[in-house]
């Protein structure tokens, strides 16, 4: 079997999309600031044109993202004119709902799946669509591209419904929803192919600039704010670096790279055999940590 033409992806992800339009009465689309984000944005942007996206966008921000991806955030929304709704992990913590972690590896991550929950619930959203790929890691190649979660936000990886035909079944029961992948069919370098045709804006963080650093675990951490843990004998150097992934600063390291363009950027791309999530420390916290983490309402 071929592997789908570019264009063959993204008629699947505009089918996807304007599915869940038609099939769900209140849909959010998940956003990071991160590639995979944008590129469903642009897609969305894509299925209802000349319309404007008829849905909002949400961003659970957990206080440790990079600047540069909440500037290019306010600024994409701004432009397009859509809603952008956030939600606050440390309102979560402030409120006693979850604790925050210290130590080494302290990160918020973890953290997100509660105030998402309690976002979800706030507005009664139905569908949230997400930029899941199934590349990414073990646990989301299990993923349907409707992946329904329980009244509790669970997801049961043994309990889902079949999808023949690219036949897409958005009923749900009272107290259920549905958690959307219409890009999880494509690859990372699929992502920055369409990037690249679309010419596509992102944050500067994915290319390569000079940024002070320091080595843990053999992986390269910024060390140009506080949030990431650092200990006095993890000494900081100015390293050209650039990341291929943007979660959290206290768990996603960056790659050493000369990679300025996007041009240059797929060809390091197509070159690499480490997967982007390499870089990500909270998903080497256990075999299953991304399962676990999906199972209890993760994105």
């Amino acid at each position: 079997m071929e592997r789908p033409t570019a264009n063959a992806l993204e008629h699947e992800a505009i089918y996807i999309i304007r599915e869940v339009a038609a099939q769900f009465e209140k849909p959010v689309l998940l956003f990071s600031g991160g590639k995979d984000s944008i590129t469903l944005v642009r897609l969305a942007q894509k299925a209802f044109w000349p319309a404007k996206i008829p849905f909002p966008l949400m961003h659970i921000d957990t206080g440790h993202n990079f600047p540069e991806t909440i500037e290019f955030r306010d600024r994409l929304v701004e432009e397009l004119g859509v809603e952008l709704i956030v939600r606050n992990v440390q309102d979560s913590i402030d409120e006693g709902k979850v604790v925050e972690e210290t130590g080494k590896y302290a990160s918020r991550n973890m953290l997100q799946t509660t105030t998402l929950l309690d976002a979800i619930e706030e507005f009664k959203f139905d569908a949230c669509i997400g930029g899941a790929r199934r590349d990414e890691e073990k646990a989301r190649a299990k993923e349907r591209i409707f992946s329904v979660r329980d009244d509790f936000g669970q997801w049961d990886e043994k309990n889902q419904r079949p999808e023949l035909f690219d036949m897409l079944n958005g009923e749900i029961e009272i107290g259920q929803n549905v958690r959307v992948f219409p890009i999880s069919n494509w690859t990372e370098l699929d992502v920055w192919s369409y990037i690249q045709k679309e010419q596509i804006e992102i944050p500067s963080i994915y290319f390569a600039h000079k940024r002070n650093t320091f080595l843990r675990d053999g992986l390269i951490w910024s060390a140009e704010d506080d949030v990431v843990f650092r200990a006095d004998d993890e000494q900081v150097e100015e390293r050209m670096v650039r990341f291929r992934t943007v979660g959290d600063m206290s768990c996603t390291a960056a790659v050493e790279s000369h990679a300025d363009t996007i041009d240059k950027v797929v060809a390091e791309i197509r070159d690499s055999r480490i997967s982007e999530r390499g870089a990500r420390i909270d998903d080497k916290r256990s075999e299953a940590a991304m399962e676990k983490r999906k199972q209890q309402g993760y994105f």
